[in-house]
């Protein structure tokens, strides 16, 4: 069974998306410099427009995010340990999840869009990578019950 098999039932997709949206909301309150400042910012500014859009883009990402991800999540079952084989993997898993973003942004027809994704996309990996532990934890989670 993969993981989209699990984790995307009618019982669990909700909560998973409500855990990755909590994931989200913590890795963006701890960062810091003057790019987490900026982050924090254009987070802050999106939630103010539309509250439900960061929860809206990960249901909308998850089928294709759990397909990306289910080859390293099944190499890590075959070791025994899937969590710590996706964060021990966090550069692939990383280089997946962005994979699905970077096609969606290509696609986009609008500018503004692209343009932002564009100027953050360079830091973004090492972002994807820092969440890694805590999307494997919640994948692991849903995917027990």
């Amino acid at each position: 069974m993969g993981l989209s098999d699990g984790l995307l039932d009618a019982n669990k997709r909700d909560m998973v998306v409500a855990d990755c949206t909590k994931l989200i909301d913590t890795q963006v309150a701890s960062m810091q410099g003057v790019s987490g400042l900026a982050m924090k910012a254009g987070y802050t500014a999106i939630r103010g427009l539309a509250p439900s859009y960061c929860a809206g883009a990960i249901a909308m990402l998850l089928p294709e995010s759990l397909a990306a991800l289910d080859p390293i999540w099944s190499e890590g079952i075959q070791t025994g340990d899937p969590v710590t084989h996706l964060t021990q993997n966090s550069d692939r898993t990383a280089d997946a999840l962005l994979g699905i973003t970077d096609a969606k942004i290509e696609r986009s027809k609008n500018k503004t869009v692209r343009g932002v994704y564009n100027k953050l996309r360079n830091s973004a990996k090492k972002h994807v990578e820092e969440a890694v532990p805590g999307l494997a934890k919640i994948i692991d989670n849903y995917s027990k019950s």
